[in-house]
């Protein structure tokens, strides 16, 4: 089907695709909610999406490194709601794009959004998962990779293949060779290190194994026959070894809403949560 762009571009909500109806190109609140403030120094709004996920698990990590004072609260801003564009979020977040964070643990309240921003406040507040100090280019290099190159992966190849209204040969080849691409970056990359930075596990791991890690375990888009992960066997190593830490298992539990009941903790407010919380002893709502 060929396409002629308009002479002027005009908004058609009906023709995004599955999340087209949360996508508008304005920004600013379209109704009014406050947000919820719990009773730890850090307060986080979010959804246990990739993004998400970075960020919970950087706190559960910090949480098991003896780091107390990194307690949090967690609340579930579901997106398919719209509950990103109530005014409290917004204000933390002009973006309107989880997660945010306001840190609460000074002598005024603080908010932190993009992802990445959050860790690395938080890391650098509690000296936790930023390497050695020689190290910080390379750190900061493969986090400002992340965050270029998952909008592709996620907004471009996922999107095309999963979400969008009708499959696309163009958009789909175009977006499944750079998403391969980037895993070939990553699978070289690894052939000789345990972690991103070597033998040091930090915040560059935390931030890309939600994307990559879940591409290669074949949990994204149900893709990964079609992108044949199999290939990238260094990447599924890296990948395995995080998961097998606890803290990162919980962190990907918090503010999901998707997959096994017992995986899922809508909200996160006291470690405990994880064995009293989840779905499966709650019920589904």
């Amino acid at each position: 089907m060929s396409y002629t762009p308009p002479e002027v571009w005009t908004w058609d909500a009906e023709n995004g695709g599955t999340w087209g109806s949360l996508n508008r190109p304005i920004a600013g609140a379209t109704h009014d909610k406050e947000l919820p403030v719990g009773k730890h120094p850090f307060q986080l709004y979010s959804m246990g999406t990739p993004n998400g996920v970075k960020v919970t698990v950087l706190f559960e990590e910090l949480l098991a490194a003896g780091v107390s004072e990194a307690e949090y609260d967690a609340w579930l801003i579901r997106i398919g709601d719209g509950d990103q564009f109530g005014s409290g979020f917004v204000e933390i977040n002009p973006n309107s794009k989880i997660p945010a964070l306001v840190d609460r643990s000074g002598d005024r309240p603080v908010r932190v959004f993009e992802s990445v921003a959050i860790m690395m406040h938080l890391a650098e507040k509690f000296g936790k998962f930023m390497g050695r100090p020689e190290d910080r280019p390379e750190l900061l290099s493969w986090l400002m990779w992340q965050m270029g190159s998952a909008p592709f992966l996620g907004g471009g190849f996922g999107h095309f293949y999963a979400y969008a209204p009708e499959p696309m040969e163009y958009p789909i080849n175009r977006y499944a060779m750079e998403t391969k691409r980037q895993l070939d970056v990553l699978d070289k990359h690894l052939a000789d290190k345990d972690f991103m930075l070597g033998d040091e596990y930090t915040i560059a791991d935390m931030a890309i194994w939600p994307w990559y890690g879940r591409m290669v375990q074949g949990q994204a888009y149900d893709a990964g026959k079609f992108l044949s992960v199999h290939e990238y066997t260094n990447v599924i190593r890296w990948a395995e070894a995080i998961e097998a830490r606890p803290a990162a298992r919980r962190g990907r539990m918090v503010n999901r809403t998707a997959g096994e009941p017992h995986e899922q903790l809508l909200e996160r407010h006291d470690a405990s949560d994880f064995e009293t919380r989840t779905q499966d002893k709650i019920g589904a709502t």
